[in-house]
């Protein structure tokens, strides 16, 4: 049997008279495995054709819903021309001029940029003293990344970070895979994904994502709509593939069933 199930092919073929199918994509673990290095991060070819073959239908539109800012997400991603993107957890929006709709950026106040101050020193601190841990920066926030240090130094860090900015003001921890987010935006991929539904008038969503926050994209899908997860770990969606070299197959089937 190929990576897909039977229920999820059925499901995918039950969506071909959909009116508007949204197809939303995670990025890191989902279109593109998992790396040391974010800068490095690519899509698997299979899968980056097969979804600029779907962002060319007329009736089907594409997304990426990434905790990556948008600039970052452009970088390594570089996605197709009609395929909307969320970055940031929610809270960074695009799409093209032909929706009509202005993008969103970031723009923090004093407060906000103050507490994003200190959880860059608060995590700076605890990269020096634990080795093969290291940073990324982004307009909103601060990532503690571990998956370079050993598993007792990693979790080691991810307790710290936690301990130091659990009770701090204005910021917001968000746990990943071997990753620590500390954030002074408040936003979830779900709150993205309603945005992208709205935008496009969806009529049914399809979303795949590996992460812990791509948990609350899977909580707002509706009847109807397909989720699923990419690789093991609870999860809300109804269906599972085990890794991102899988993905390429279920792009196929939605291709092929928005070509009939």
């Amino acid at each position: 049997m190929g990576p897909l199930s039977v229920d999820l092919a059925n499901a995918i073929e039950a969506l071909v008279d959909t009116q508007i199918l949204l197809v939303a994509l995670d990025f890191d673990g989902t279109l593109a495995p998992l790396v040391d290095k974010p800068e490095d991060a690519r899509p698997l070819r299979a899968s980056a054709e097969l979804l600029s073959e779907l962002a060319g239908l007329e009736t089907t539109v594409t997304a990426l819903i990434s905790g990556r800012d948008l600039a970052s997400l452009r970088a390594v991603a570089s996605p197709p021309e009609r395929t909307l993107l969320v970055g940031s957890h929610g809270t960074e929006r695009w799409a093209p001029e032909s929706f009509g709709i202005d993008a969103e950026h970031i723009d923090l106040n004093v407060e906000q940029s103050a507490a994003l101050a200190h959880a860059t020193a608060v995590l700076e601190r605890i990269v020096e003293g634990h080795p093969g841990c290291n940073i990324e920066y982004k307009p909103a926030s601060v990532v503690l990344h571990v998956r370079q240090a050993s598993a007792e130094v990693g979790s080691a860090a991810l307790r710290l970070a936690h301990d130091k900015l659990d009770e701090a003001s204005g910021i917001w921890a968000l746990d990943g895979k071997a990753v620590l987010e500390a954030t002074v935006l408040s936003g979830t991929k779900g709150e993205g994904l309603d945005w992208l539904r709205e935008v496009v008038d969806a009529s049914t969503v399809i979303f795949a994502g590996d992460d812990v926050t791509d948990e609350d994209a899977f909580a707002v899908l509706r009847p109807g709509d397909i989720g699923i997860k990419i690789g093991s770990g609870h999860t809300r969606a109804q269906f599972r593939l085990n890794e991102p070299g899988e993905l390429s197959a279920l792009l196929e089937a939605v291709l092929d069933m928005r070509s009939l």
